[in-house]
């Protein structure tokens, strides 16, 4: 069960943090958001409460920063919602071949994301083709922002699973916690926003998918399932093993 933004997709540093820019242009606002502010920003769940702190910040009202806020990021939602569409917003390097191995395997491919659902369903049939998940959870079915775990609960209850059958692949500490609080087992794959965040709750821990010939840094392997180099369906049957054993 994957997570999308910052885990299917860097749709963070990429996709939405371009959009916020491109919003801030068009409304002619002198603001933009380097990699690095954008990453501090991070820190704030939700667009419009990113935006709203980030004018507070430096000096306008609550009122006005909020109104403001609300229109920028209503903007900014249209402007990455057509990115995903026109196919602007890569997949990380390693996912297609997960997926495409997953897919062999009869692996059930779930995803479970408080991303909004106008963007998220054109991102992943742009990005990974129509019909490649079973169950799509967005901010549609689940609004609370993960740390809560109502998105993969849905989800589990869309396959019909319980959450001993599952398991979750994220990239963030909120995902982490939100997965763990389902009752997951959960592989976090770090993005430069997030590596040095409090993980230590994960299965495991790499600093990307990995691929044959680019093999990926493990990071935390708590129950020794020592990947090779990159994640594959072997490693997360081990994994969901290792959690029945337990």
């Amino acid at each position: 069960m994957f997570d999308v933004d910052g885990t299917l997709v860097d749709s963070e540093r990429d996709g939405h943090r371009v959009a916020f820019n491109r919003a801030f242009e068009e409304a002619g606002l002198p603001d933009r958001w380097d990699v690095e502010l954008y990453g501090e920003l991070l820190e704030i769940a939700g667009g419009d409460r990113r935006i709203k702190a980030y004018f507070v910040r430096r000096g306008m009202p609550e009122d006005g920063s909020a109104e403001l806020a609300r229109r920028l990021h209503a903007r900014k939602t249209v402007i990455f919602t057509e990115m995903a569409r026109q196919g602007e917003i890569e997949p990380r390097p390693g996912v297609g071949e997960l997926l495409d191995e997953l897919g062999a395997a009869g692996v059930r491919i779930a995803v479970a994301t408080t991303g909004n659902g106008a963007w998220v369903h054109p991102l992943l049939e742009r990005s990974f083709g129509a019909g490649r998940f079973e169950v799509v959870v967005t901010a549609d079915e689940a609004p609370r922002l993960k740390p809560d775990p109502s998105a993969y609960l849905r989800a589990l209850e869309g396959l019909g699973l319980a959450a001993a059958a599952a398991l979750a692949i994220e990239d963030s500490h909120n995902g982490l916690r939100a997965a763990k609080s389902a009752g997951m087992a959960c592989v976090v794959v770090v993005n430069d926003y997030t590596r040095q965040q409090e993980l230590e709750a994960a299965d495991l821990t790499l600093d990307g998918f990995g691929r044959p010939h680019a093999p990926v840094r493990v990071l935390s392997d708590p129950h020794a399932l020592d990947p090779p180099g990159r994640l594959d369906v072997d490693t997360l049957r081990r994994l969901a093993a290792s959690g029945s054993d337990g």
